[in-house]
């Protein structure tokens, strides 16, 4: 039987994943535009999506949402027939991503943005390297990210999250008969 979704929990999370779900986020990180963020994600893989994040730093809180997120999809992932990789692109205004995946046991994130330049939402520094890698970590995921095409920051970054979702969302659905 091929699992549908995925639990993980540390001391600051807590995180539900239903891979095959609706594409509802209840989130919880204390920080409007991860939520924002990780509901795009959500939508675009598909998947409902419970997190709580306990209270700390921008960078400590999305680092611990991508940790938890991977840990909960490293099974639904590596799932019996599950494809194990996965492929999405999407815009966001003038924003233009890609995001290509597969399962790894040497997770790796590369990516041609630089996000150390970011500032969205009032978050600084690299926060969406942080998630990034820490789900790629979390999950057991090689994972590749790439700006195809824009410069506000903000719809960058949710190009890329509804790229990421799409690419997920289809790596944990079933092989099907000509793959």
């Amino acid at each position: 039987m091929e699992p549908s979704s995925g639990e993980g929990q540390s001391a600051r999370t807590g995180v539900r994943v239903e891979v095959r779900g609706s594409g509802r986020a209840n989130v919880a990180t204390g920080v409007p535009v991860v939520d924002h963020l990780l509901g795009l994600l959500a939508r675009r893989a598909r998947f409902d999506l419970a997190l709580e994040v306990a209270p700390g730093s921008a960078e400590v809180e999305l680092a611990a949402a991508g940790r938890a997120i991977g840990d909960a999809l490293e099974g639904p992932l590596r799932a019996d027939g599950a494809r194990g990789d996965g492929y999405g692109v999407a815009p966001a205004q003038e924003a233009l991503a890609s995001v290509a995946l597969e399962t790894s046991e040497q997770p790796l994130l590369v990516t041609n943005v630089a996000f150390s330049r970011e500032h969205v939402g009032g978050l600084e520094g690299d926060v969406v390297s942080s998630f990034l890698r820490a789900l790629a970590e979390g999950a057991g995921l090689t994972l590749h990210v790439r700006l195809l095409e824009g410069e506000d920051r903000q719809h960058v970054v949710e190009a890329i999250f509804k790229a990421l979702g799409a690419a997920l969302g289809e790596a944990c659905r079933p092989v099907t008969g000509g793959e």
